[in-house]
């Protein structure tokens, strides 16, 4: 393949990502959905005319790390902290830790009872399916109402956060022990820590650098942070969320001496070419990412049976949880925070970081497929449904 065909292609999907955008805008259709068919498509049609290339999921990792980091960046810079919040991100993280572990045992338990393996590796490979997906649920929640918008985007950041931290410590601890839970602490503190000295470390640095590349540079330092702390096992993610917040909300901080060094005039103005930038940076990042793992799909695995099943009861489990949750916990209407539940970057994430020997057979790409593109559509459904009847209340209203 020369030099200008790829060229032509990596724009055109660039080109076709942008206008995926644009269909999801108006018809609620993830844009997701419509980058995963046109990956297969380029599968099926490479397959057919028998051209050959080189095994592209060897990438997807750092892709997905890549946008998984600038999202969660992305939707922490949007947020204003205010003590008028404090419910509201209690009850997120709340839902979030709580959903995520009723599911993940529930679903483990489902594996544990099909497969007959140890119920240690079910447990691990049923993770990766109980994580609500920051790149779909954050810019999926743009058409709803402000305090909703909030809660999906602080449920599904800590949801993303929550699920890394469990999926360590289980790697971490075959064997769990009041041990796995200081060691846990320990690092839990470390990492809050090291998230404080980045954050003011990376303010430091905008309000100092002069040369006219300077944010490109802070997101290289964003990612290097990041993977410090991963390559140590430490759930970097915390990091990332933390800086978003951070940088969004340094200017309530009223202490002299922060203020003296870390606040300068034109802050603000910083911070929304950072934000633009990361929104576009995570917009290549998922465009890249979803439409290789669509390319790298076994589409034929859809064809059996066990996978079909087996995605189905997965899926009766995360709705099943979340309604009951919804119903007899939180007790707020049911949509949409019902149907914004998709799968998606992270889930396959968490998959290609199982080590081979913890996989279990029949758990793979095909059944990850099936839940991702199962709750996405669920969530485009719902999300029509739910702003038509919104529209039509405010026209009545009228």
């Amino acid at each position: 393949m020369s030099t200008y065909t790829t060229l032509i292609i990596l724009s055109g999907l660039v080109i076709f990502s942008y206008l995926f955008d644009l269909i999801a805008g108006k018809t609620k259709i993830p844009s997701v959905l419509l980058l995963l068919f046109l990956g297969v498509g380029i599968r099926q049609g490479l397959d057919y005319f028998n051209i050959k290339l080189f095994d592209l999921s060897t990438i997807l990792p750092t892709l997905g790390t890549l946008g998984l980091i600038l999202i969660v960046f992305e939707g922490a810079l949007e947020l204003k902290y205010s003590p008028a919040k404090n419910s509201v991100i209690k009850r997120s993280f709340f839902s979030a830790l709580i959903i995520l572990l009723v599911t993940t045992f529930s679903i483990s338990w489902l594996l544990y009872e099909l497969s007959g393996g140890d119920y240690y590796r079910c447990f691990v490979n049923a993770i990766p399916f109980c994580v609500v997906s920051s790149a779909i649920a954050i810019p999926s929640a743009s058409s709803i109402s402000k305090h909703k918008k909030e809660f999906i985007i602080y449920e599904s950041s800590f949801s993303d956060i929550l699920t890394v931290v469990l999926f360590n410590f289980m790697l971490s601890n075959q064997h769990i022990n009041v041990g796995s839970f200081a060691k846990l602490g320990a690092e839990l503190a470390t990492i809050m820590a090291f998230a404080l000295g980045a954050c003011l470390l990376l303010l430091y640095l905008i309000g100092r650098i002069t040369h006219h590349v300077k944010f490109f540079l802070i997101i290289a330092l964003l990612i290097l942070v990041y993977a410090i702390g991963q390559s140590y096992h430490l759930s970097s993610l915390i990091i990332v969320l933390a800086l978003g917040l951070f940088l969004n909300n340094a200017d309530q901080i009223r202490l002299p001496w922060f203020r003296k060094y870390f606040i300068y005039h034109g802050l603000s103005i910083d911070l929304k070419q950072l934000l633009q930038l990361s929104a576009e940076s995570a917009f290549l990042m998922r465009t890249f990412f979803f439409v290789i793992f669509g390319f790298t799909m076994d589409v034929y695995q859809l064809q059996k049976w066990s996978v079909l099943i087996i995605g189905g009861l997965i899926l009766v489990a995360i709705y099943l949880i979340r309604f009951l949750y919804i119903k007899l916990v939180s007790k707020t209407d049911l949509m949409p925070e019902l149907v914004i539940v998709p799968r998606g970057l992270i889930s396959v994430l968490l998959y290609y970081n199982l080590p081979p020997a913890l996989r279990l057979p029949g758990v793979e790409t095909g059944l990850l497929f099936v839940v991702i593109l199962a709750t996405s559509i669920i969530m485009s459904i719902g999300l029509f449904a739910y702003n038509r009847r919104v529209g039509k209340t405010e026209f009545e209203n009228v």
